[in-house]
């Protein structure tokens, strides 16, 4: 029992959504990097792997650097992680580029950081580790940060199961367009589909909004009703 106190306390709890994501800073592949400082203005997509040199891990890292232009121009930066040595960071990134072909992929370049976190000071900032899972692996976590450094999103994989990288893109539009536009996404939504409108806080604005009807609104019921994607992307 003693033992197994010990080991709880011993691991950080996961920051929740809506917390001000924890301050770090720690060597990378890319050069020392310091947490929010060098994200000003910026969103930060910070995610784990439990360890180089594992296939799943291997296939996101070329999934997310096919990425890493595409997410610079919607202002998001990409940082990893993994309880693994600097040099050993390097020598995989390195057998990516040089050796690795998959799904079309082929002379992948990681150019985004990849943190050293060999103490785990980072990991257990953000909960990373699974005790159950391993004391010696992050678990695949993914932390979508906002530009005032706010945890937006938080995902959780289990070691066997790659990322949805359709996914994780999605989820940057979403929360991107929520905070410009003021409204809310349905299930299954992407880019381009309509999208709910805040619900109405009393009944003359229930009234109103049932009323004022037009070619870019419709209402399925009071409570539930559209804004209409008139540019489609």
């Amino acid at each position: 029992m003693e033992n197994e106190i010990e080991l709880k306390e011993n691991y950080g709890s996961i920051p929740k959504i809506g917390d001000v994501a924890p301050r770090f800073k720690a060597k990378t592949t890319q050069g020392d990097i310091s947490f929010p400082e060098d994200y000003k203005d910026k969103w930060v997509i910070l995610f784990s792997h439990p360890s180089d040199f594992t296939p799943v891990c291997t296939t996101e890292f070329m999934k997310f650097a096919s990425m890493q232009e595409e997410l610079k121009e919607m202002n998001v930066e990409l940082v990893g992680l993994s309880i693994d040595s600097i040099y050993s960071h390097i020598a995989w990134l390195r057998t990516i580029k040089e050796k690795i072909k998959w799904n079309g992929l082929e002379n992948v370049e990681v150019n985004f950081p990849l943190i050293e976190d060999i103490k785990m000071d980072v990991a257990n900032k953000f909960g990373m580790i699974s005790p159950s899972q391993s004391t010696t692996q992050a678990v695949r976590a993914v932390f979508f940060i906002d530009p005032n450094s706010v945890i937006r999103t938080i995902m959780y994989y289990p070691a066997s199961l790659g990322r949805n990288f359709d996914e994780i893109k999605r989820v940057v539009q979403g929360l991107q367009k929520t905070d410009k536009e003021g409204i809310a996404t349905p299930a299954d939504w992407k880019l381009g589909d309509d999208v709910i409108l805040p619900v109405p806080g009393s009944c003359g604005e229930v009234e109103k909004r049932m009323k004022e009807q037009d070619d870019e609104t419709y209402c399925l019921d009071w409570f539930l009703c559209f804004k209409k994607e008139i540019n489609k992307f």
